[in-house]
C-alpha cells in the first residue's frame, strides 16, 4: 500500500481553448473536471494501474463533498478530515501547443485542531504503508515544518517517506532526511537559490540536497526528461511526446511511475518517464493507464552530458 498526502486539495477545472488572449471573450473547445493535488494525482495514477493507495485529504464544504464525490470514481482508499474552510477551486486553461496558464487559489486555512488532527490522520493511515508521499503546496494556517515534523514522527518506522514540495517546506522536509523528494526545474533552483541552465547544474543541485538530508533526488525536467541521483548512481532519462496535450499532473504521474516500479535505480526511472510522458499526451490532469505507457521509448544515459543546456519547460 502507497499512502499519499495532500494537506491543500482543490477540484481542477481544466479548459482547453484554441488560443488564450488577456482581456478577450474565449469559446471552450473542452473542459475537465477532475480531483486534484499532487497526491490525490500520484494516488489516482497508481489505482490507474492497479497499484493500491489510500489518500489523506483535509476536505470540507460543498466543495469537499464534492472532490469526495469525485473520488469515488476511483478504487481510492479516501481517509477525510473535516475542515470548516471549503476546498479550493483552480483552472488551467490549455492552449493547441500544450501552453498552461494556470489560476490557483490559495486553499482554506486550516485551524490549528484541524492541522493536528490531519497530522494524527497521516500517522495511523500509514501504518505498514510501504511509501508515504508528502505532496504538494501547505494550506494557509499550517507551518512550513509540517512535512519535516512527519518525517521525523515517522523515522522509527520502514515506511519510504517521499516528498513533493516547494519553498519552505521542502527545505525544511530535506533536513528531517526524507528518503526521496521529486522537484521540478523551477522549484530545484529555489531550493538551491541559483539558475540551473544545465543537466550539469541540475546534478550538481541534486547533489547539494543529498548532502542535506534527502536520500534520493528525482528531478523533473518536463520535456527533457528527468534527472534520479542517489547514494550509488546517477542518471538522465527522456521519452519523446509525439503529441503534448497538457502537463497538467505530468510530474504526479511520474513520481507513481516511480514508485508503482519499486522506488529506486533505473527501472523505476525508466517506469517514471514513461508514466510522465504518457500523462503529457492525455488531456486535463488525466492519469495514463497501462495502454497508454510506452517505456520501451524511454532512453537512459547513466553518464549525464553535463553541458547539454535545459528547455525549462517543467
Amino acid at each position: 500500500m502507497i499512502v499519499t498526502v495532500t494537506a491543500n486539495p482543490s477540484i481542477d477545472r481544466t479548459v482547453e481553448v484554441g488560443a488564450l488572449v488577456r482581456g478577450g471573450l474565449h469559446r471552450a473547445t473542452a473542459v475537465h473536471i477532475q480531483p486534484g493535488g499532487k497526491g490525490i494525482n500520484v494516488a489516482r495514477a497508481l489505482v490507474c494501474n492497479g497499484v493500491k493507495a489510500r489518500a489523506v485529504v483535509p476536505a470540507g464544504g460543498a466543495e469537499g463533498e464534492q472532490l469526495i464525490g469525485l473520488l469515488s470514481d476511483y478504487s481510492i482508499d479516501v481517509v477525510r478530515v473535516p475542515t470548516l474552510g471549503p476546498v479550493r477551486m483552480n483552472v488551467s486553461v490549455i492552449e493547441p501547443d500544450a501552453t498552461v496558464t494556470k489560476l490557483n487559489e490559495p486553499g482554506a486555512r486550516l485551524t490549528d485542531d484541524e492541522t493536528t488532527a490531519l497530522a494524527d490522520a497521516v500517522i495511523s493511515a500509514s501504518h505498514n504503508a510501504s511509501s508515504l508521499v508528502l505532496a504538494g503546496s501547505l494550506p494557509p494556517g499550517v507551518r512550513g515544518d509540517f512535512y519535516a515534523d512527519l518525517i521525523i514522527r515517522l523515522s522509527d518506522r520502514d515506511t519510504r517517506v517521499v516528498v513533493d514540495t516547494s519553498g519552505p517546506a521542502l527545505r525544511a522536509a530535506v533536513a528531517a532526511g526524507p528518503a526521496l523528494i521529486k522537484p521540478n526545474h523551477h522549484e530545484l533552483e529555489e531550493a538551491v537559490g541559483r539558475a540551473l541552465p544545465t543537466l550539469g547544474h541540475v546534478v550538481e543541485a541534486a547533489r547539494e540536497l543529498r548532502s542535506l538530508g534527502a536520500g534520493a533526488v528525482l528531478a523533473s525536467l518536463g520535456g527533457d526528461g528527468a534527472v534520479l541521483v542517489d547514494a550509488e548512481n546517477t542518471w538522465h532519462a527522456e521519452a519523446p511526446v509525439v503529441q503534448a496535450r497538457s502537463s497538467v499532473g505530468a510530474g504526479d504521474a511520474m513520481l507513481a511511475g516511480f514508485l508503482a516500479a519499486g522506488g529506486s535505480g533505473r527501472e523505476a526511472l525508466v517506469s517514471a518517464v514513461a508514466w510522465g510522458a504518457a500523462a503529457v499526451s492525455l488531456p486535463g490532469s488525466t492519469m495514463p493507464r497501462p495502454d497508454d505507457l510506452q517505456p520501451h521509448l524511454v532512453e537512459v544515459h547513466p553518464g549525464i552530458s553535463t553541458d547539454r543546456a535545459l528547455r525549462g519547460d517543467t
